[in-house]
């Protein structure tokens, strides 16, 4: 660690410490979108329609929310000083095509904050399906497959997930707060607080800013970093593993005890907190204060009614201050996103 940076030695007791059995009492986190503010969101998908332009092409002065805009500050503000989770629901997408539905996506978004790239294609909206291939190959991105995916963070303040077609069976979304396991970890396992504070090199998975595929993080990246009062996690067992492994120094005693602990944690019946995707559904995620992950699922068999989620990594307008060895998670400078390369059509 840093200077910059310290270890907190007592509980996190703000709204992002939150169980399992709270989430199910009080779901405030789950809201709807009135008919009106839908009616707004279609004027503004008109406006930026009627101008020729698609995603990626206009910011919130060119889809106006009058009413919608300001819930959505709303929902910013509760993503990063709330618990960190919030599920708008109500959306219809079949009654978009999809360059409408990117078009709408995007301009929600960036009422929230400025989208980054995702991958190495430089996309800004990504989609998670099944392509076919196998998580286990080296490299390949788990969202890209049909495979579980076991607790983790991304690279960006937020994380959103737009439903539009949920599998035939499974794909549930599983999440768990990062400060409730941090808790956890203080009173069961204290001696793993120093090690993931001290951080690890994550695997790039082929994404980095070199030609090297066994790029890692240029410096260790916290699992936990308390910075200027607010505690952040960035976690992704599998990613740690492999990069360690890269940099010539694989994970072994406390180390890898700590990794596997968290993973643990973050399913733990108490701590994780299951919820399903209808179509429309927008899940929104802190990844400060929120780890996710995802069971496996059977797809559809017909292509058009296949598993397909849209993606976006969002840095928010006013999201907390972090920690320069906690900002740059993937070589790309403080919360920067993934480098567009040129990759093959794979």
């Amino acid at each position: 660690m840093t200077e910059e940076s310290s270890m907190l030695r007592d509980p996190v007791t703000e709204a992002s410490a939150w169980t399992a059995d709270e989430l199910s009492a009080d779901r405030s986190w789950l809201q709807t979108f009135t008919p009106a503010e839908l009616e707004e969101i279609d004027a503004a998908l008109a406006t930026v329609r009627s101008k020729g332009l698609a995603s990626y092409e206009f910011g919130r002065d060119v889809f106006p929310l009058p009413t919608l805009g300001a819930r959505l500050r709303d929902v910013a503000r509760d993503l990063e000083h709330g618990r960190g989770v919030v599920l708008l629901r109500g959306l219809a997408p079949e009654r978009y095509d999809m360059d409408a539905l990117y078009a709408l996506y995007w301009g929600l978004a960036v009422h929230l904050g400025t989208p980054i790239s995702q991958n190495a294609r430089g996309d800004l909206i990504g989609q998670v399906m099944d392509s076919g291939r196998d998580y286990q190959t080296k490299n390949v991105r788990g969202y890209t497959t049909r495979a579980a995916l076991r607790p983790h963070c991304d690279a960006c303040d937020v994380v959103g997930l737009l439903c539009v077609h949920p599998a035939r069976a499974g794909g549930a979304s599983c999440i768990a707060s990062a400060a409730t396991i941090y808790n956890t970890i203080l009173a069961e396992r204290p001696e793993f607080i120093e090690p993931l504070c001290r951080g690890f090199h994550f695997d790039l998975r082929g994404e980095g800013v070199t030609d090297d595929p066994d790029e890692v993080t240029f410096n260790r990246v916290p699992v936990f970093s308390y910075f200027d009062g607010r505690l952040s996690c960035r976690y992704n067992g599998k990613t740690i593993i492999d990069g360690m492994a890269k940099s010539g120094a694989p994970l072994s005693g406390d180390d890898l005890a700590a990794v596997e602990f968290v993973r643990e944690l973050a399913m733990r019946p108490g701590i994780r907190f299951d919820m399903d995707f209808r179509p429309g559904d927008i899940q929104l995620l802190n990844n400060h204060t929120v780890l996710h992950s995802r069971t496996d699922f059977e797809d559809w068999p017909e292509p058009a009614r296949k598993r397909r989620l849209l993606r976006l990594w969002l840095n928010l307008d006013h999201g907390r201050a972090l920690a320069p060895e906690f900002a740059d998670r993937l070589n790309t400078g403080p919360r920067g996103g993934v480098m567009a390369r040129a990759v093959d059509g794979n």
